[in-house]
């Protein structure tokens, strides 16, 4: 059975899906956002690997606590580039009748419906219930200087999610000089407009609280000095995200 490179667990979320959530932080991704408060990610390899089965059955220790709305989270890293173990983890958990998320940015989809990729995301639609993507910039030279890569891929994945009907919550973190744009936010906004399946849409501001982890790793921190967003400005950058201005 594939097991899962595992970099944490948190057991009593509230802020990552519905309810009270038991949230699993997976190991690898392939992006490089300045501002990532999990840098300790992005290395694949990790001590800690289980099979789905031993996951789930330590999760459903708390059980007790995610009430009718909560349930199981997986984040990261990029828990896309461990689809394998993903799909497994998510069936065994659906067999189960609990409610499952995937918190990504969508940077492995591969549009090509032909692609190896591509026929393992249709299966693990079937047993996720919601995705909370997040949109890291809109305009694709901006997104590489941010991240490193590209996002015509992860525009076409929140395409394909709107296609057939996948309930997602989009973020969007906010920081100053970089996504802190109207134009950029409107650009968004109208990108959001396209989409059929949005529930929800969460402006995130930024802080540096990961930046000790950068310095751990040896990685300069490009974002020192930054300040987090004002309130007015994560306001503003709400308001035009839903359509209100």
């Amino acid at each position: 059975m594939v097991k899962g490179a595992i970099h944490s667990v948190e057991t009593f979320g509230s802020v990552d899906g519905p309810g009270i959530r038991f949230i699993v932080f997976l190991k690898g991704c392939n992006l490089r956002c300045k501002y990532c408060h999990n840098a300790d990610t992005w290395n694949p390899q990790s001590d800690d690997m289980r099979t789905p089965e031993e996951l789930l059955d330590f999760a459903e220790r708390y059980r007790g606590y995610w009430g009718e709305d909560g349930g199981i989270t997986v984040s990261g890293g990029e828990p896309l580039l461990q689809i394998d173990f993903l799909i497994e983890f998510f069936k065994m958990a659906k067999e189960r009748g609990i409610n499952t998320c995937i918190d990504t940015a969508l940077q492995p989809f591969n549009e090509d419906r032909n692609s190896e990729f591509f026929g393992k995301f249709e299966e693990l639609m079937k047993y996720t219930d919601l995705l909370l993507v997040d949109i890291k910039h809109i305009d694709r030279e901006e997104h590489i200087k941010l991240t490193g890569l590209p996002n015509e891929n992860i525009q076409a994945g929140m395409r394909y999610l709107s296609e057939i009907g996948k309930p997602i919550w989009i973020r969007h973190v906010l920081v100053p000089g970089i996504t802190d744009n109207d134009e950029y936010l409107y650009k968004t906004r109208k990108f959001i407009e396209e989409l059929s399946n949005v529930e929800k849409i969460e402006v995130l501001p930024y802080h540096s609280m990961g930046q000790h982890k950068f310095e751990a790793l040896g990685i300069p921190y490009q974002l020192e000095g930054v300040e987090s967003p004002t309130a007015e400005r994560v306001a503003n950058a709400t308001a035009i995200l839903r359509g209100e201005k």
